[in-house]
């Protein structure tokens, strides 16, 4: 599970940027996770709280925006979401060739603080 790191990288933009702008608490960090980013939000769910134990960030509340993974078919130019349809394009039956629209994003939305 890569999430730890993940959460770990996040941590220390967050702390970075509470630096910069003379921020004491973060009370929430909003984060937007593509469905094709390679995060699983659930997992990011079930992590923070060891990432964050014994933190600054002990505290700190993880609110997710999950963008959905668009994709168009490099075949038949179908446009659909690759998650509800397992990569398989419902017009054409393409399951390999795709390029993708939205989704791939994973980005620190807003931190929450004084």
């Amino acid at each position: 599970m890569h999430e730890v790191g993940v959460i770990s990288a996040i941590l220390k933009k967050v702390e970075k940027v509470m630096d910069d702008e003379d921020l004491s608490t973060c009370d929430t960090v909003v984060l937007e996770v593509g469905e094709l980013s390679g995060v699983v939000p659930h997992f990011m769910e079930e992590c923070w709280p060891a990432a964050t134990y014994h933190t600054r960030f002990e505290e700190t509340k993880l609110e997710m925006k999950v963008i959905k993974g668009q994709v168009r078919c490099d075949s038949c130019g179908e446009e659909f979401n690759a998650y509800e349809c397992d990569l398989k394009c419902p017009k054409c039956g393409e399951d390999r060739k795709h390029t993708p629209l939205t989704g791939r994003e994973l980005v620190i939305k807003e931190i929450r603080g004084n």
